[in-house]
């Protein structure tokens, strides 16, 4: 999945123009937006299994795709070591391991977060089981000392054929980090995944200890041997330097342990930013809505922690002075093309468990001298995932098996090529002729699957060829999981009871 440099934000004096837009745009669905109608436990489920599909590797006699089967099962082999296991993160057949180390971060904190409410919607277990196919893998990427193993898969060579990864030709290409060509920011976010895990799974101490022992590690190397990493790109290149890793990971890390060497790092070295995105690339809101109540300052003394998580929802919303970021005439956030529906899920994870701390708390958000009440962040968080289950213009689903008028197309390897036998011989040549042009569905169902999103007008071709729009990523659905419980098991205002 490309990702395009951070565009531009709009500025504030455009705000109320796009507020009355969103205005508009709820009025288009009043029924949708004031009395639900959406299965939203229905939606979770799904929106799990979708992960289940991106396995990679010996898929468990549970796995619940039955088209899927077991792929990758010599990775790791040109190098004498085992990368077996781990997730495809999007329609390809890569194994990239900056955005499957969020995935595995966020689906942590979706555990943590909202533990009540998955554990209420019988769907920890399966959470546990999404977090736990991440870190054994990770795992084996750091089995080696002062190293790192950080991608499978050659892409431009994999994107050469439209094949199955059951039947995938390309050679597993492997990328590695180390003293010599140091990765800062794919360190610093798996050790933040193995930290939030450890945290997850205390209930297993000597998983635990591991999972919090080589996060320490990764720590450590990822702060001596600084240095950004563009091997995955231009997939997934770090366009925001490593600074919000290194943060995000020492947040994970002081949660996991309370340590103080943390807590100094992130009052006194830690540089932090007040941004508008939350994604695979830009840690710093989840690392400020973490921090926040814990009366913490970055950069030594200048700006709390709480006041820059404040930054983000000020930014985020439409009504408020400091509106930065667009939003389409149907009420829905859009970041850039490409994967735009990342930034719905992430923006609706952190203004659900923000909303919540700040109930514990009994503080609002601040955006300059207007106060902004929890109950505003949950019914925003709220409105975009009820976009995309079919509260749009559309009035169509941007979730595959899921709504209305849900998508038939992916952009996805496996879910439109047909089950071929193993150790079937692809024609490379012929297979996007076979199975990527053609305008029809999928044969296999991609459950749960999130779509890239609509452009900046609303629009949406469902059509695999349409990549930017309809390709599915894993991180766009782990971020989904938690307000889809919350909005399950709480209702409609998205209030904890808990």
């Amino acid at each position: 999945m490309r990702a395009p440099k951070h565009g531009t934000m709009l500025h504030a004096h455009v705000a109320l123009a796009l507020a009355a837009l969103v205005l508009a745009g709820d009025a288009l669905h009043p029924a949708l937006a004031a009395g639900g109608g959406f299965n939203y436990k229905d939606a979770l489920t799904k929106s799990i299994i979708f992960l289940e599909a991106q396995r990679s590797g010996k898929l468990p006699p549970n796995n619940r795709v039955k088209w899927r089967g077991d792929s990758g099962m010599e990775d790791g082999k040109l190098a004498n070591v085992d990368l077996t296991g781990g997730y495809y993160d999007a329609g390809d057949n890569v194994k990239y391991g900056l955005p499957l180390a969020f995935t595995v971060t966020t689906l942590a904190w979706t555990a943590l977060a909202f533990k009540p409410e998955l554990e209420s919607a019988k769907e920890m277990d399966h959470v546990h089981e999404a977090i736990r196919w991440g870190t054994d893998y990770l795992l084996k990427c750091g089995s080696r000392k002062k190293k790192l193993w950080v991608q499978v898969g050659d892409p431009n060579l994999d994107h050469q054929c439209w094949v199955r990864p059951e039947n995938m030709k390309a050679p597993r290409t492997l990328y590695e980090i180390d003293e010599k060509t140091p990765g800062t920011e794919i360190a610093a976010e798996t050790s933040a995944a193995l930290a939030a895990s450890s945290i997850v799974f205390r209930n297993d101490k000597k998983y635990s200890r591991a999972l919090l022992n080589k996060a320490k590690l990764l720590f450590l190397f990822a702060k001596s041997h600084q240095g950004s990493y563009d091997g995955e790109c231009p997939f997934y290149c770090s366009y925001s330097g490593y600074n919000d890793e290194l943060l995000w990971a020492a947040t994970w890390l002081y949660l996991a342990t309370k340590r103080q060497v943390y807590a100094d790092y992130i009052n006194h070295e830690a540089i932090s930013s007040s941004v508008a995105e939350f994604s695979w690339d830009l840690k710093f809101p989840g690392a400020q809505v973490l921090l926040a109540e814990f009366n913490m300052t970055s950069g030594g003394g200048a700006q709390s922690y709480k006041s820059q998580a404040d930054n983000f929802v000020c930014a985020v919303l439409p009504d408020t002075a400091f509106h930065q970021v667009f939003i389409t005439p149907g009420g829905v956030i859009h970041l850039r093309d490409g994967a735009n529906s990342q930034y719905v899920t992430s923006t609706a994870f952190l203004l659900v468990v923000y909303a919540d701390l700040l109930t514990r708390m009994g503080q609002t958000v601040l955006c300059g001298s207007q106060p902004i009440r929890p109950e505003r962040l949950r019914e925003f968080a709220r409105q975009q995932v009820d976009y995309l289950l079919g509260a749009n213009p559309r009035g169509s689903s941007y979730v595959v098996g899921f709504g209305a008028n849900s998508p038939t197309q992916p952009h996805h390897r496996g879910a439109s090529t047909p089950v071929l036998p193993p150790g079937y011989d692809v024609n490379c040549g012929l297979s996007f002729g076979e199975w990527f042009a053609p305008d029809r569905p999928n044969p296999n169902e991609l459950t749960g699957a999130i779509m890239g999103g609509p452009d900046k007008n609303d629009g949406f071709v469902d059509k695999r060829a349409n990549s930017s729009y309809t390709e599915p990523c894993t991180y766009i659905n782990s971020l989904a999981i938690g307000p889809l419980a919350a909005l399950a098991v709480r209702g409609a205002n998205l209030v904890a009871t808990h």
